[in-house]
């Protein structure tokens, strides 16, 4: 029986985010996904701000920016007539922190796609027709034994999980057609549905509220039929459909309405004549002109969690962790960021830089995350409900900045370090917070980039602000350059650039000093240095004099640099 490093259940954009993460890092990598091919489906209309930058630094943004289209005005209509258009992006640009200022309309369907080319790259092909109907946690301890995972204790984390840690752990997995897999973990991505929460035996409390019912599919409407620059909305007291063009299709629309209900209030199951009734009902086009209905589904608000996304060597990531209402869009941008918060700490448990309780700082970061998710988009979807009942209101009512993912951040985190309570005059981000992204110049070639594409690969990032930055950061590179850590001495404009080291930047505009609130650390004297995580989470802030507080974080992280060795785990894989 073949061992894998990762096995990933379920190939959606969380799933394949995570596959290509850790393709990336060297890891071996297996992904199946129950279905017989790739869904054709648009489901999820696109990623928002915080997970264009995740798509930047995985590679492909800019084929999501091409085949997709910035989100549309909306047109909203009452009995048939246009009463009201908002844009709630009139008035948003973007900035030297942001760059990706919006959201942005995509075919769930093409981004898996370009997802999928990626991990073809790294030479890792989605398995599909793969459906997991059994996991079997081994034993690591002397004596021996395996357990079926769903009989396995633990309330929490990996309680419960301790004999199955360590070197030479693995789960076994029992396919229902073709040979078994064994893999050093187990990443569940596999929907609301999850096999591997049910056969984890993890609760999934919540509610599902069958009076909030939505039809939705992929239709074509006849050519010229509406404007396809505009996102249209019909609200009537008695229904509503929305149609939002397909970016990469002539006809192509997103179809989303109340259901037809039966004589008793019940609502009925969605087909393409029932489309064409809806259509003609509150819109004022014909029911022909809607030519082709497929991918027809019913939507049903569900607000639920898992009690733990960690299970030992088994962990929960996406959909199959949490679900939530559509309102503000955060299903697949949720799942997409669990699992760039993952990835890394994968890597480093599997190169045997970091140990296995790493992980335990997935669900500490990702659960809260998630529990916020879900009360964020439930108000977001009780907003939006207020506002439609009045003629001109509309789904704007469902976008907040709350809902881009830029201020999601981990200050509670034991990831955290440092004073955790800002001083009266320091500014910039607090550890656990997202690192901005500025425009800055690399100091060899002058080539224009920007913070974040510096962060970008599997490493982290020491960025040294002020001269006094310099000794930590060649410390760093002796120590680490070999093990995961790169560092970026940022100069300011004024500064003397000779002897740069190679992967220094000029910060010429003054952006990443204002950002990152270094002036203060100027009155000092010894400048500022800051560890990014590999996904773009501040780690530590300290002043450059203080050696000592960098390299003890970097130790949890990385090890003892150099003098690290691989894990057992990693000699086995290359035996």
């Amino acid at each position: 029986m073949g061992m894998t490093d990762v096995l990933i259940v379920g190939a959606g954009p969380t799933g394949l985010v995570l596959a290509c993460d850790l393709a990336r890092r060297g890891a071996t990598v297996r992904i199946v996904d129950r279905s017989p091919a790739p869904p054709r489906t648009s489901r999820a209309k696109g990623p928002n701000s915080r997970s264009l930058e995740i798509l930047d630094d995985l590679g492909v943004v800019e084929e999501v920016l091409a085949a997709g289209s910035a989100p549309l005005p909306m047109l909203k209509y009452r009995d048939r007539l246009p009463v009201a258009e908002a844009d709630p992006w009139a008035d948003s640009t973007p900035s030297p922190g942001v760059p990706y200022d919006r959201g942005w309309l995509i075919a769930q369907w093409r981004l898996e796609g370009i997802l999928r080319d990626r991990l073809a790259g790294y030479g890792v092909h989605v398995e599909p027709g793969r459906e997991v109907v059994g996991l079997t946690q081994a034993r690591h301890d002397d004596g021996g034994g395996n357990e079926d995972i769903k009989d396995v204790g633990g309330s929490e984390g990996s309680k419960g999980y301790e004999g199955f840690e360590g070197n030479g752990g693995h789960v076994d997995v029992a396919y229902a057609e073709g040979p078994a897999g064994r893999a050093r973990y187990v990443i569940g991505c596999d929907g609301a549905h999850s096999s591997v929460r049910k056969l984890l035996g993890i609760g999934f409390e919540g509610t599902t509220d069958d009076d909030q019912v939505m039809v939705c599919g992929d239709v074509d409407l006849a050519e010229g039929a509406l404007d396809r620059t505009r996102w249209h909305q019909w609200f009537d007291e008695d229904g509503a459909v929305m149609l939002c063009p397909i970016p990469g299709t002539r006809t192509g629309w997103w179809f989303q309405a109340g259901p037809e209900r039966d004589g008793r209030g019940q609502p009925l199951a969605p087909t393409a004549d029932g489309f064409r009734r809806l259509l003609a009902r509150h819109t004022a086009l014909p029911g022909p002109a809607l030519t082709r209905a497929e991918l027809l589904s019913t939507y049903r608000v569900n607000v639920r969690m898992a009690d733990r996304f960690r299970a030992g060597r088994v962990l929960l990531a996406g959909d199959a962790a949490h679900v939530h209402a559509i309102a503000g869009g955060l299903g697949m941008n949720t799942g997409i960021q669990d699992a760039f918060n993952l990835g890394w700490k994968l890597g480093l448990v599997l190169t045997g830089h970091a140990d296995a309780q790493l992980l335990d700082t997935y669900e500490e970061e990702r659960l809260p995350v998630a529990a916020r998710t879900l009360d964020l988009t439930s108000e977001r979807l009780r907003a939006t409900l207020e506002a439609i009942r009045r003629p001109g209101g509309g789904l704007d009512a469902a976008i907040t900045p709350d809902t881009t993912g830029l201020d999601v951040g981990y200050r509670w985190s034991s990831l955290a370090a440092g004073d955790r309570e800002p001083e009266a005059d320091k500014s910039g981000p607090r550890a656990g917070d997202r690192a901005p992204d500025v425009p800055c110049a690399d100091v060899v070639t002058g080539a224009r980039t920007r913070l974040h594409r510096v962060f970008a690969g599997p490493r982290t990032t020491v960025l040294g602000f002020g001269p006094g930055s310099t000794a930590v950061l060649r410390g760093t590179a002796d120590a680490y350059g070999d093990a995961g850590v790169r560092i970026c001495r940022v100069y300011a404009a004024h500064e003397d650039r000779a002897g740069a080291e190679p992967g220094a930047v000029v910060d010429d505009a003054g952006h990443a000093v204002a950002a990152y609130g270094t002036e203060a650390s100027g009155r000092t004297g010894t400048g500022t240095v800051v560890v990014v995580r590999p996904d773009h989470h501040v780690g530590l802030v300290a002043p450059a004099d203080d050696a000592r507080s960098v390299r003890e974080y970097l130790r949890r992280l990385h090890g003892t640099g150099r003098s690290a060795e691989r894990s057992p785990d990693m000699v086995d894989a290359v035996r």
